[in-house]
């Protein structure tokens, strides 16, 4: 057997096991540093802290105008909130009045 055949017998055996480790490697790093790898877990949970707040904030500004709302039911209308709002969008104010804004 020439040195030719037993380095071309060699890279026979060799670049089957090479190509696997590559592959290996390659999906190994973007488990790691990839965009949804084991690096990229701090940043989704300040964005989950982050959507948490925001929903907080959300949810008590929609109990608010249910609240507000639920002030305005035909039904049972609360006579302060309907004549504050009667008076301010019509222009019912007068001069000498002074309004109180609780908001």
């Amino acid at each position: 057997m020439s040195v030719g055949a037993k380095t071309s017998g060699l890279m026979r055996r060799v670049i089957g096991p090479f190509c696997a480790v590559v592959l290996i490697g390659n999906f190994a790093g973007a488990a790691v540093i990839g965009d949804n790898g084991l690096m990229a877990w701090g940043g989704y949970y300040r964005a989950l802290e982050e959507r948490r707040a925001e929903l907080a904030d959300l949810e008590a500004t929609r109990d608010a105008l249910r609240h507000r709302s639920d002030l305005l039911d035909p039904r049972a209308a609360d006579p302060d909130m309907a004549e504050e709002l009667v008076r301010r969008d019509l222009g019912l104010i007068r001069e000498d009045e002074i309004i109180i804004s609780l908001d």
